[in-house]
């Protein structure tokens, strides 16, 4: 086996991929030690407070050392991965053969042999917010079933349906050893982890014997082989059980952390709330003729391909409307006590994914002419279902649009997005007894929302937007005399 110096081996560490984050939790990786990596390959997947991202490794070399398993969460600028960039291999001889060994002992696809570790590295799980230290890692649950972009205001009982109900406590594997105060969480690598999760052993009543006291698969076999007898369960004495409510899982409640985007997103709601002053006024509009050119544009050859629905005529027509009523589109300097009025639109769209609401942003959307538009869109919802949002799209939003009526609701009070002026909830658009030209008729109506910050939009400004709005949905035509 070849020898690996400890000057040959490089640490890749947490980078923040988005201005001031400070951790991100480890979703999925998709190298295990002993494999060969090249530059710029994805070799983990992770979240931040804003998004999924992946992260290519800098340089080639060897897996050495995974320094943490999935479902961890880490502070940016603390190493994740040890590569050998020497020349040397990871992955050292089996000490027995495979077919010698007991059947839980042999190592599956999921599970990579373990390596040694360097002796005298002294390397110490990190304590998430307070740097390298010889405190324990905080460990997260892993992810249930992802949530279906559909029904995202019900996304949590989504989230709960989907899972086992909760037990008293979490299995040995997975939750912090309730080790005294102060003490060191059992060190192991993720294969010798689940091999132990596997297997029913509590790492904590673990004896370790290898180097720098790590716990080996050696060890974990040995605790097995001395655990004692479980004794054969009284089920003839024991008394029935009283069988549960049909409609409710045995456990009374489920607990969820919060993490991630939703965590972002909590923190800058509550923010928004209690910073701008909030107003919000609605207008009910007729948009038959809206839906009628929607699906004119659909048999248009210019926008074979792309998108075309009621949410780019609208987004079309706020943009109109910005333009029209520039003051709308600012933000408050707090700091400096200035008003900044923005001469450009990033139209936010807010978008239900499976890790929670977010709000990328179409860039210069004033610029755009509607195929460019409905390009733009099209893109942004694609990549918003696959995870795929990078932060910057997540960046530098002025005004944001939120379509509830996908959900079947009217309208709501939305709140701004931060550092935002206003935002434009759409409701659903149904068929409605209405009056046109002088008789009532079935029309297509829907309900506009528009929430403003009162210290930069004023009543007049914010119904003035809101109007042209609605006019614009009303008369689509007015899209070419205005835009």
């Amino acid at each position: 086996m070849t020898t690996m110096t400890q000057a040959s081996v490089r640490e890749f560490k947490m980078p923040d991929v988005g201005e001031g984050l400070t951790e991100a939790e480890i979703l999925k990786w998709y190298v295990q030690p002993g494999d060969t990596v090249t530059d710029g390959q994805v070799v983990c997947e992770v979240e931040t407070a804003k998004a999924a991202v992946e992260l290519p490794i800098p340089y080639d070399g060897v897996v050495r050392d995974l320094h943490f398993p999935e479902g961890t969460t880490v502070d940016v600028g603390t190493a994740i991965i040890a590569v050998d960039v020497g020349g040397g291999s990871a992955a050292p001889a089996p000490e027995q053969p495979a077919s010698e060994q007991p059947a839980a002992a042999r190592p599956s696809a999921a599970a990579p042999a373990e390596e040694p570790k360097a002796a005298g590295s002294g390397r110490q799980p990190v304590l998430v917010g307070y740097g390298v230290a010889t405190s324990s890692t905080r460990r997260r649950p892993r992810k249930g079933p992802e949530v279906p972009v559909q029904q995202a205001s019900t996304a949590i009982q989504t989230e709960l349906n989907g899972h086992a109900p909760a037990a008293p406590a979490a299995p040995a594997a997975l939750a912090p050893s309730a080790a005294p105060a102060g003490a060191d969480r059992p060190l192991a690598k993720p294969p010798v982890r689940k091999l132990a999760k596997d297997l029913g052993v509590d790492l904590t009543t673990v004896v370790p014997t290898g180097p720098d006291g790590i716990i080996t698969r050696e060890d974990v076999h040995a605790a097995v082989a001395t655990a004692p007898a479980a004794p054969e369960p009284a089920v003839a004495s024991a008394p029935a059980a009283a069988p549960a409510p049909a409609s409710y899982d045995t456990a009374r409640e489920t607990r969820l952390p919060v993490k991630g985007v939703r965590k972002a997103t909590a923190a800058a709601m509550v923010g928004s709330a209690f910073t701008a002053p909030h107003v919000t006024e609605f207008v009910t509009v007729d948009v038959t003729r809206t839906m009628k050119l929607v699906e004119e544009l659909k048999a248009d050859k210019e926008f074979a391909g792309l998108r075309v629905n009621p949410l780019l005529l609208i987004a079309k027509a706020l943009l109109v409307a910005i333009k029209r009523n520039p003051d709308v589109n600012a933000s408050w300097d707090e700091a400096a006590q200035e008003i900044v009025v923005k001469h450009y639109v990033n139209l936010g769209i807010a978008a239900a994914t499976p890790r929670g609401l977010i709000v990328p942003n179409i860039k210069d959307a004033h610029t755009k002419t509607l195929p460019q538009l409905a390009e733009s869109l099209g893109e942004l919802v694609s990549t918003a279902r696959d995870g795929k949002t990078s932060p910057s799209a997540m960046q530098g939003g002025t005004v944001t649009i939120t379509n509830v009526g996908v959900f079947g609701v009217d309208t709501g009070t939305p709140i701004l997005n931060p550092g935002e002026s206003a935002i434009l909830a759409v409701g659903a658009i149904k068929p409605q007894p209405w009056v046109h030209k002088g008789k009532v008729k079935p029309r297509q109506v829907t309900t506009l929302a528009l929430s403003f910050d009162h210290r930069l939009v004023d009543g007049e400004l914010g119904s003035k937007v809101l109007a042209d709005v609605a006019a614009i949905l009303e008369q689509p035509k007015r899209l070419i005399t205005w835009a």
